[in-house]
């Protein structure tokens, strides 16, 4: 080294110090999480916009992207991701990629794997962060930026670096979120579920009727004609059929139902063991 000259450790300067974000992306990733695979403990997806004059970022939209994580690798489906990509600029040709997603508390370990893809895909990409396992009471959103350590004129490695993030919301899409916050769950309803609960509605209405009827006869309620036609038009709207005659065509029915949800569960891992083969996933 000459005399007079040191060695300085420094970072790269970011052109990106500040991003926005639209509700609608935050109520997109959370739905995404709500519907991942059992296996999955995160999702993650790409997010997309505008960089506005100021250097700003505005991100108005977001899509999932399947990935498979490990120990220290990480697996995109780069084929989706470009479909998508592709889908979305027909549709909105002003949109572009601005960064990428993720969900969980802060940035993880293989966050700097993917950020590197995306990092080829747009200069300066912001990674989004959206706590939806509320871990602290909140749904904490955080925005970073990939900053660059060097050893003079050789880089070392690089750091992801919080920015200010505005969340873009009216009244009534906070009272929505705030909402969002306090209603959690893990997976969606099923068919069979939304199937009982119909069913104990139902049940619930016939035993109304029961009772009114029930009222009616012993005199501790007035009767209503309109109601006693109605419900009259309503017994005679139904078939004839005996106990055991409902009994099997309810039966019936359940199997018909079971049996579609496993054709479509085989039908679903089918097609997902054929996009794992047929689907050139890379490995960064």
């Amino acid at each position: 080294m000459a005399t007079g000259q040191r060695t300085v450790l420094q970072f790269a300067p970011s052109s990106t110090s500040a991003a926005k974000v639209q509700p609608l992306v935050i109520f997109n990733i959370c739905d995404c999480y709500v519907r991942r695979p059992d296996q999955a403990e995160r999702v993650i997806g790409t997010l997309l916009g505008s960089v506005l004059l100021d250097g700003t970022v505005d991100i108005r939209n977001s899509y999932v992207v399947p990935h498979n994580e490990f120990s220290d690798q990480v697996a995109l489906d780069i084929e989706y991701h470009q479909t998508m990509l592709k889908s979305h600029l027909k549709v909105n040709p002003q949109e572009v990629i601005v960064g990428w997603f993720s969900t969980g508390l802060g940035v993880t370990g293989g966050s700097a794997l993917i950020h590197e893809f995306y990092s080829r895909e747009v200069s300066n990409p912001v990674h989004l962060t959206v706590d939806t396992g509320f871990k602290n009471g909140e749904a904490t959103i955080k925005a970073y930026i990939s900053v660059n350590l060097s050893l003079a004129d050789r880089p070392l490695a690089a750091q992801f670096q919080e920015i200010l993030l505005d969340l873009q919301m009216v009244e009534a899409e906070r009272v929505g979120f705030d909402i969002l916050k306090t209603a959690m769950v893990d997976k969606l309803p099923g068919d069979l579920d939304g199937m009982e609960v119909l069913t104990e509605r139902l049940v619930a209405l016939i035993n109304d009727v029961y009772k009114y009827v029930d009222d009616v006869v012993e005199g501790r309620v007035a009767p209503d004609n309109n109601i006693g036609r109605f419900l009259s038009d309503t017994v005679a709207s139904l078939p004839k059929l005996s106990p055991p005659a409902v009994d099997k065509l309810i039966n019936d029915n359940l199997q018909d139902q079971l049996l579609m949800l496993y054709l479509s569960s085989i039908t679903r891992t089918q097609l997902s063991l054929a996009e794992k083969l047929n689907t050139a996933a890379q490995i960064i």
